[in-house]
């Protein structure tokens, strides 16, 4: 097979080729229509919610009676990774999280298997504890978004046109769930004066009786004929509200119609549920998941022409309005990627056409397109879509794959000036650089097996990169041997020059060959440099700011407004409306949405919804563009500190990756609530003190105020009341009860008991409440009762079964959350060594995820480079050859630190795979050139002049492909996310550029002890 010469084949074969090379254009049109289009590629969040009610209890009831229960019992879920909960008077929600390791194929069934442990102690919770909910499909992204205002028009009247909106919206092709925000349910209120009750003597539980027995669906038979069925349907149901009031009810002899005693009316929920606002206006929010797989834009423009009608069929005053495109927002940043692609094709272009005249730089040209069409077609194959990872790495790899079809060009055109036919000096081109080629494009795919294989979320996210560029490099070797050669024989019009056997002897390569010559005179020197070079390099290093990921361009600006413990939504919403009224008329802002109790759904991947809290609102405030929303979040941030000083307020922006609430999180854990509390207040008190960081505040902290009834239980057994029967009382006529369910239409409207305002909204009357005792007799309140105010735990956060308290900050401009996470975290070394057993501060947030990102790609690294020693040795086949090869790779962080350090650029993520990227590509040039090395001592030159002559012959291609793919990444300098990435191998292959053409050679001098002829030496002076 070393014989085989597949360009000796290809020029043997035209036709043949040239069949292939129309249908992989062909296939590569049709595919780049039909792959799919993303903002960002999919990546698995492996986290399920549970959510538990036990209406009555505490916080701390709640966490000791319900979650620490299921958390125990999770404990023994296979793949934990770790239990976070909240528990709050009532409620509980816990969220477990599985493994990165766990495989995306397994989540689903880990699911299961979770809810299935949960369900099987239910039985062992306390009564009264409701069934737990599941939310498995946490992950759902709903990216179109609509909301519909109406001026004049009820909150219901909304509803159903947003219900009718919905099953349209339901039956469109691709749409796998539609659902509405912001809905306001209806209830039918029987409210009763406290002190009519107790005067007319009547129970309570007569009236409840009395309407769920009139109300009741009951069957009333069915009379079966010879030839029919007759069922029998009895009247007396509720079909009106004024049916209700006229229901009457015996009590003491004497009979009373229910609306005489009481006022019934049909009113919105109360306390109301969560709202959703647009602009300032009330609203329903109409949000679309896709199916996936689906492509969204073909998505967009269906549901764009199905709004259309909609509109039309809308009444006078009705409004829809789009919140959330997500179809526009892909459009728009693959339209600017492509355009990237475009710039970076041109540039490489130019550079062919400058260094390799018109013909030349057009067979480059003609082949760049060729091995684009061929990575179209198969990332259709492989289910890969259009989106920012896949297209940013097909930019890398165009840097990469033009560097076969130069110097396979470059090789062709010297050898048919040194007077060889076009045939030979194609067949040349390819036994003497083909498997040096090819075993540089896997070493440089080997580079990237840490992303392609690494487990955790960051990994996933960029896990195409891998694929993409292994593709392109892979296309890109087999072009240069059939294609690329075909083309030259073709089109390479270059006239032999019998006298240009020497072609390397102008006066440029005879400096270089001094130069050079002086590099190997004084290798110790060199080395000796090289090395200071690179520790400074290492220290450098240090300097620079840390990011596992850098935020989106997104215009959106998240705020979010959070009242203390124990505030009512109608607090909230009170204050969002005075925020919002600040933001109309903003010169900065296109339009904003925002949620009262709830948060925004997920929108987009990396964002992370908030549940139902009543002291919770979320502002989404899109900017007219990106330095507006910069601005807009100066502005806004200001005027919420002066304007609003009681409300604890937090403005983020969409990050691109895995993201977290605030950039600066640290974790306090431990047994005792006290002593964790009283921990996190002093890791506060240190964190406020960097200037980096603002808005430091703890994700709980204050209690929230309760009244305490102690019962005289005495008292009450004599009065035959129990606990039990006054909490239901109590809940009945402050809170409500639901009696019975009015029933129109496809509507089912719950019917509460309470009592009047005045009775159940003023604290100070609790004391006067009347306490039906039987018999038609009340007794007050504070006569079995004593009455005090207390406060308690309104909220408990644990992880991993002990309560924890996460002190985050916000982080002032120019600054990096990991950065300032590495600061804050070096600062608490004193109070860290001090901690009882039992208790820890760790990170939080995306640093956390930064060092496990880290710590999984450090797991693959030496797979990585067993399988580039594997392809170096069958290269190669030498053992020192192989260690001087590896020796080279850590070189690139010299130009890699320079950069970073000019630029301002972090050290994130996405540039740990490209320092990762760039030693492959290094020991690619590396390879090449010993390889060149060898071919010089076959031809019988001595082991000095092989090393320079091997240098001066390939300047020219490692320099132009060098400098293609240098070139070829400042489209990307710009780019929030690529920048940092692309600066890091555009610099770092810039100086191990000069590395491999003047220190490379001195270090294969150095290890095989090369001597230079005795007229160097004299002539020179120096000795080796």
């Amino acid at each position: 097979m070393s014989n085989f010469n597949l360009t000796e084949w290809t020029l043997k074969h035209k036709q043949f080729v040239w069949f292939f090379i129309i249908l992989f254009f062909a296939a590569g049109i049709a595919s780049y229509k039909n792959l799919g289009r993303m903002e960002d590629p999919d990546f698995t969040i492996k986290q399920m919610v549970v959510t538990v009610a036990w209406p009555g209890a505490t916080a701390r009831q709640v966490e000791d009676q319900v979650t620490d229960k299921i958390e125990k019992k999770l404990q023994d879920l296979p793949g934990l990774d770790f239990l976070k909960s909240y528990s709050v008077p009532g409620f509980s929600v816990i969220y477990v999280n599985v493994k990165e390791t766990v495989p995306k194929a397994e989540i689903r069934n880990k699911w299961v298997e979770a809810r299935n442990m949960v369900n099987d102690i239910k039985g062992t919770l306390p009564t009264g504890v409701l069934a737990p909910e599941f939310n498995d499909r946490f992950d759902e992204v709903y990216g179109v978004v609509y909301a519909l205002t109406g001026d004049g028009y009820t909150y219901e009247e909304m509803r159903e046109k947003g219900e009718k909106i919905r099953r349209i919206l339901s039956g469109v092709s691709s749409v796998k769930k539609v659902n509405l925000l912001g809905v306001q349910k209806e209830k039918i209120y029987i409210e009763i004066e406290n002190s009519k009750l107790a005067q007319l003597g009547i129970d309570p539980n007569l009236i409840s009786a009395a309407i769920q027995s009139q109300n009741a669906m009951t069957p009333a038979g069915m009379i079966e004929t010879s030839s029919d069925n007759i069922y029998l349907r009895v009247t007396g149901m509720f079909e009106k509200v004024e049916d209700i009031r006229n229901l009457p009810i015996q009590a003491n002899g004497r009979t009373i119609r229910l609306g005489d005693i009481a006022k019934i009316s049909r009113a919105y929920a109360d306390p109301n549920d969560p709202k959703f606002f647009y602009n300032g206006e009330p609203a329903v929010g109409i949000s679309l998941a896709m199916e996936p797989g689906g492509n969204i834009l073909e998505l967009g423009e269906t549901l764009e022409s199905t709004i259309k009608q909609i509109q039309k069929s809308l009444p006078a005053g009705m409004e829809i309005h789009q919140t959330v495109n997500q179809p526009k927002v892909v459009k728009t940043s693959i339209d600017e990627f492509i355009k990237s692609l475009v710039e970076a094709i041109v540039i490489v272009l130019i550079v062919s056409f400058i260094s390799l005249g018109i013909h030349s730089g057009f067979i480059v040209a003609l082949c760049i397109p060729f091995v684009i069409a061929i990575v179209f077609t198969f990332m259709n194959f492989m289910g890969i879509e259009l989106q920012r990872i896949s297209l940013g790495a097909l930019i890398i790899a165009l840097g990469l794959l033009v560097d076969d079809a130069i110097i396979t060009i470059e090789t062709m055109m010297v050898k048919i000036e040194q007077g060889w036919s076009r045939f030979d000096a194609a067949c040349f081109s390819y036994t003497s650089t083909a498997y040096p080629r090819l075993t540089g494009e896997l070493v440089t795919c080997a580079g990237f097996i840490p992303v392609g294989f690494a487990a955790g979320g960051g990994s996933e996210y960029c896990a195409t990169i891998f694929s993409v560029i292994t593709i392109a490099l892979l296309a890109s070797w087999i072009v240069a041997g059939t294609v690329t050669p075909l083309l030259g024989y073709l089109f390479i019009k270059i006239k032999p020059n019998h006298q240009a056997e020497n072609v390397h002897d102008s006066k440029f390569y005879l400096l270089f060959r001094q130069v050079l010559n002086r590099f190997l005179l004084n290798r110790k020197v060199v080395l000796l440099t090289t090395v200071g070079c690179f520790f400074a390099a290492v220290a450098l290093m240090g300097l620079i700011k840390l990011e596992f990921f850098p935020s989106s361009t997104r215009p959106e600006l998240i705020v979010q407004l959070k009242l203390q413990e124990g505030a009512t939504i109608k607090n909230s919403e009170e204050i969002a409306r005075q925020f919002a009224q600040q933001l109309d008329g903003d010169p900065l802002i296109s339009y904003y949405t925002y949620h009262v109790g709830e948060g925004a759904p997920r929108f987009v991947l990396s964002f992370e919804p908030s549940f139902n809290k009543p002291n919770f609102s979320e502002f989404i405030i899109v900017a007219k563009d990106y330095n507006a929303r910069n601005q807009l979040e100066a502005k806004v941030s200001k005027m919420l500190k002066s304007d609003f000083p009681d409300v604890q307020v937090h403005t983020k922006v969409i990050g691109n990756g895995p993201s977290a609430d605030y950039p600066v999180m640290l974790r306090v854990n431990g047994y005792e609530h006290e002593k964790v509390r009283e921990i996190a207040q002093q890791v506060e008190t240190i964190m406020a003190r960097n200037p980096n960081v603002k808005n430091v505040n703890l994700n709980w902290n204050e209690k929230s105020k309760v009244m305490h009834l102690e019962i005289d239980q005495d008292k009450a057994r004599m009065l035959g009341v129990t606990s039990q029967a006054l909490s239901g009382a109590l809940q009945t006529q402050v809170s409500g009860a639901p009696l019975s369910e009015f029933r129109e239409s496809d509507k089912t409207i719950s019917m509460v008991f309470r009592l009047a305002d005045h009775d159940r909204k003023d604290p100070s009357r609790m004391k006067d409440l009347n306490i039906h005792i039987g018999n038609g007799k009340y007794v007050p309140l504070d006569q079995i009762a004593k009455i005090t105010f207390e406060m308690e735990e309104g909220l408990v956060y644990r992880q991993n079964l002990k309560p924890m308290i996460n002190v985050q900050a916000e982080i002032i401009p120019g600054a990096t959350g990991d950065s300032v996470a590495e600061q804050i975290y070096s600062q608490l070394d004193d109070l860290r060594a001090t901690l009882p057993i039992g208790y820890s501060i760790e990170y939080d947030g995306t640093k956390e995820d930064s060092v496990a990102a880290a710590g999984y790609i450090a797991e693959t690294i030496p797979a990585m480079i067993v399988t580039i020693m594997i392809l170096l040795m069958i290269q190669l086949q030498n053992i020192p050859k192989m260690i001087l090869t590896l020796l080279t790779a850590p070189l690139g962080l010299i130009g890699v630190s320079i950069g970073l350090f000019v630029t301002g650029s972090p050290m994130g993520f996405v540039v740990q795979l490209g320092i990762l990227a760039l030693a492959g590509i290094i020991m690619r040039n590396t390879i090449i050139l010993m390889d060149q090395i060898d071919q010089q001592l076959a031809e019988g030159d001595t082991l000095w002049d092989a090393i320079i002559n091997a240098t001066v012959i390939r300047f020219r291609p490692i320099l132009l492909t060098a400098a293609a793919a240098i070139l070829g990444m400042i489209p990307l300098f710009s780019n929030m996310f690529w920048g940092p990435m692309a600066v890091t191998i555009a610099a770092g292959l810039a100086g191990a550029t000069v590395l491999t053409l003047l220190v490379l050679p001195v270090m294969y001098a150095a290890l095989y002890k090369a001597r230079p002829p005795v007229s160097d030496v004299v002539n020179t002076g120096h000795s080796v």
